[in-house]
């Protein structure tokens, strides 16, 4: 058959089917959607500043842009806020791929946030003493280097300096934003590798410890992928069962309440196999992501491992985002399967606070023990997702904004004690820390006494509100088993308190560096909000309690 024939074919069946009329423009609400496009298009410019922008100059070009981009994507949130797409507005834009509604926007503000706190501590460059009379930061002097090699120490002679962390730290940003917000499977997962792949470079790029930090970047990238993979698998299962990849028709599918059903979804609908372990799977990546048992087995590693102010970057923001995301999944797509799924996220929940509470008891390192925290965190956090109640998701928005500002100022203090090999992150070195440097073991002291909940701090107001929450919907045997794992934890951060103040401290021990104004402002920032928030947290609480209503 000639080609000509084969054409004339094709046409005449495009004009019988015409399937051109039925492909619609796509309409974007570029408005809706500005926080995450100011921030990628500040990440694209600053990778056009690594190629056009001359060597010594890079470094005040990218804190610029991407100090004034986060600034700028928070005052368009706080004027969607204004403009009611939190509340009376709240829709899904972008041909319903993201959600604008309340907990997207209370959840981008505090990822915004931290990031420009975290922004803060990447950009220090005052507490390593000079190299070759060089400033010098966080970050390995060129990544490509191989540690150790010669061609490392001529860089760090030269004065080079790794400022792609900014760009790269702003694409993580926004995939973090979009993550909480995503309302179709394909987005959430596209999200998701959009955030995932920037930290996983960031953390092998330390500049001491490059052997550590490049086997930690490793295992949190093989460990990543396999997540990544489950979830996509669920996604691919799910898809199956319900025949669309969006939020609210398969919410309308596992409730039996769809309008047209089509004999090939009515085949797949009976099917509750995919639906399930679609649904397992997808739960299990962002379990991962949160951090919580048994998913948890990077944390330690990986926070160890990293440069302290990715660490701490990645310890708040990554755990807002994907908070977020878990609440839409659970509260928007399978509210339907709550049987299901609530007895699962009992056992997950006990299981991870009472791991992390008693693993970080035996814990020698600052890092690690941070990390076990973190862990512990994230099973109360999900005490608060298990009550299925609109106070459930207030009380997560609350915990996770207090939560995530008190880790970041905890990493940031830990940057602050070194010794000739770099940060002094053994805890037998922060012994007689108080009387070597006071106000700094107070600071430290103030972020531990919150990490363990005591009132006055933010910790106190956040816990309370979740396990209210968690006893007003129904799970008052979490909260006790909370407690007692609150309990357990406020030991190993109590005996931190202890070692600092009352220790005699090593003549051969550590020296607490004097950071410039971007570390303290990190770090003043963490206390304000600190004890704002153990304060008088009602504002806060109200403000989390308008937003905590999701669109379907």
């Amino acid at each position: 058959m000639s080609a000509t024939a084969v054409h004339s074919l094709w046409t005449t069946a495009a004009t019988a089917a015409d399937p051109i009329a039925k492909i619609d423009a796509p309409k974007i609400e570029y408005g809706q959607l500005s926080p995450v496009l100011i921030v990628l298009g500040a990440a694209i410019i600053g990778i056009l500043v690594e190629a056009f922008v001359p060597r010594r100059s890079r470094y005040y070009a990218q804190m610029f842009v991407s100090a004034v981009a986060l600034i700028a994507a928070f005052a368009s949130i706080v004027a969607l806020a204004a403009g009611g797409y939190g509340t009376t507005k709240a829709g899904i834009a972008a041909m319903g791929a993201v959600a604008v509604d309340g907990p997207a926007l209370f959840l981008q503000g505090t990822i915004l946030l931290t990031s420009l706190v975290g922004l803060f501590t990447f950009a220090e460059r005052r507490l390593d003493p000079e190299q070759h009379g060089n400033r010098v930061d966080s970050f390995a002097a060129q990544a490509a280097a191989v540690p150790g090699s010669e061609s490392e120490q001529k860089a760090v002679k030269a004065g080079f300096t790794t400022t792609e962390v900014f760009p790269l730290l702003l694409f993580a940003v926004a995939g973090m934003l979009v993550f909480p917000a995503a309302n179709d499977l394909l987005t959430l997962f596209v999200a998701l590798e959009v955030f995932s792949l920037p930290l996983y470079l960031l953390c092998a790029l330390a500049r001491r410890k490059r052997l550590m930090s490049q086997e930690a970047a490793v295992k949190y990238f093989l460990l990543g992928a396999f997540a990544s993979a489950f979830t996509l698998f669920g996604i691919a299962l799910l898809y199956g069962y319900a025949g669309s990849m969006s939020y609210g028709t398969i919410a309308q599918v596992v409730d039996g309440t769809v309008q047209n059903v089509t004999p090939a979804l009515a085949d797949t609908m009976g099917n509750d196999a995919l639906l399930l372990v679609g649904s397992a799977l997808i739960v299990m990546g962002l379990l991962f992501k949160v951090g919580a048992v048994p998913f948890h087995m990077w944390t330690p590693d990986v926070y160890q491992g990293a440069p302290t102010p990715v660490t701490g970057f990645m310890a708040a923001a990554t755990k807002v985002a994907a908070f977020g995301a878990l609440l839409r999944i659970l509260y928007v797509v399978l509210p339907g399967l709550r049987w299901d799924w609530r007895p699962v996220m009992w056992g997950v929940a006990i299981i991870t606070m009472l791991a992390g509470a008693i693993v970080a008891i035996t814990q020698t390192d600052i890092k690690r023990l941070l990390a076990y925290s973190s862990i512990a965190h994230a099973g109360f956090i999900l005490a608060g997702v298990i009550a299925t109640t609109p106070e459930g998701i207030s009380s997560v928005l609350f915990y996770l904004a207090a939560y995530s500002f008190v880790t970041i100022g905890a990493f940031a203090v830990v940057t602050l004690v070194r010794d000739a090999g770099g940060e002094a992150t053994h805890l037998s070195k922060w012994a007689g820390l108080g009387r070597r440097s006071p106000l700094v073991a107070a600071v430290f002291a103030v972020f531990l006494l919150a990490f363990a909940g005591i009132p006055l701090t933010s910790g106190f107001s956040g816990k309370f509100a979740v396990f209210k929450a968690a006893a007003e919907g129904g799970a008052a045997p979490l909260v006790v088993i909370g407690v007692i794992s609150s309990a357990i934890a406020a030991f190993f951060y109590i005996r931190v308190i202890v070692l600092m103040f009352f220790s005699e401290p090593r003549p051969e021990g550590p020296t607490v560096a004097v950071p410039s104004p971007l570390t303290m402002t990190a770090i003043g920032v963490g206390v304000a909000v600190t004890v704002v928030l153990g304060v008088a947290p009602q504002y806060f609480l109200d403000l989390a309690g308008q937003a905590g209503v999701f669109v379907r």
